[in-house]
């Protein structure tokens, strides 16, 4: 049976300038939240769009070389690089180094050269992970592999305590997708990015449940701290859907101020604001008078049965 070709998850290249390009707003736009970790649904779900319309945006933006297409990879990016070599080196750990003493494994760890500098990689001991972080020859691709496969907190902990580590996209993927992340690595390495990059992690299907988990408590604590504007890019960015997240928790009266000086035209974003216990009652009112509600007596029905709706003027 064929292994199953991992979802594309395009980014940009940094050698082209956006701004040069003959590009739609539609395509700036999905541009503009390519980060290597999300794939076409959830650059669909933060977006907004369609994966339809994702899709043509990606095509585009491939044509023109500003990401590149998932069949023409090469070595040079940061996750092909890392895994390539993933079944050799742990063929060789499983054959060569496993059987050694602890104690060996680690001393080795020191000095050890390549191929086995990333064989070693593989070791489940925290102290074979400290060890090798001592060696000069351990780089980001070294890195990359024990962010994958190694299976202590201490080791991972101890990969990312350096600053180059923990900047590096790979390693960052390679820890999100790991199920042994430990929830204090995940709340220091994303505790305090924006809210839209919070909520990419809550809904990848990429990641292991629990750290899905972590991210969304991660995502309910900044909420209520963030500055309006972010709240509400977080809420009509992802049409609503993070709200199912957010549930029991209320907006401030600058976010409803600026949640009701939008025009809506999203029939989706309309009903999960509908579903949101803790809407506003300025933001139902102004719901009712936009124009596509006006033209959906469900639109309508599903506001003004909200508890929040205000009442209906006595006749």
């Amino acid at each position: 049976m064929q292994p199953q070709t991992p979802p594309w998850k395009p980014s940009l290249n940094p050698d082209v300038e956006l701004r040069d390009l003959p590009l739609t707003p539609e395509e700036g736009f999905v541009a503009s939240r390519l980060d290597g970790l999300t794939d076409l649904h959830g650059l669909s779900v933060v977006t907004g769009l369609s994966p339809e319309r994702v899709e043509a945006a990606l095509e585009k933006l491939a044509s023109l070389g500003a990401v590149t297409r998932p069949e023409a990879l090469d070595e040079d990016e940061p996750a092909p690089a890392a895994e390539e070599p993933a079944g050799t080196h742990r063929a060789l750990y499983e054959s060569s180094l496993r059987q050694l003493p602890a104690a060996d494994r680690a001393a080795k760890a020191r000095t050890a050269e390549e191929p086995e500098l990333s064989a070693l990689c593989f070791d489940p001991l925290r102290a074979v992970v400290h060890a090798l972080l001592e060696n000069p020859r351990f780089a980001l691709a070294q890195a990359r592999l024990v962010a994958a496969h190694h299976q202590t907190a201490a080791g991972l902990e101890a990969v990312a305590a350096r600053a180059a580590h923990a900047a590096d996209a790979g390693v960052r993927r390679a820890l999100l997708r790991n199920p042994q992340l430990p929830a204090s690595l995940l709340r220091r390495l994303y505790g305090s990015r924006r809210l839209l990059e919070q909520h990419k992690l809550v809904v990848s299907r990429e990641l292991p449940e629990q750290t899905r988990r972590v991210a969304r408590e991660l995502l309910r604590a900044r909420f209520p701290a963030a500055d309006a504007e972010e709240r509400v890019e977080l809420i009509v960015k992802t049409e609503g859907r993070c709200l199912a997240s957010l549930a029991g928790l209320a907006v401030d009266g600058n976010t409803a101020a600026l949640l009701c000086g939008r025009t809506y035209g999203s029939t989706l974003l309309i009903q999960n604001i509908s579903r949101w216990p803790a809407c506003p009652p300025a933001l139902i009112a102004h719901l009712l008078k936009q124009e596509i509600v006006r033209r959906s007596q469900s639109l309508r029905l599903l506001l003004q049965r909200h508890p929040n709706a205000p009442a209906e003027p006595r006749r």
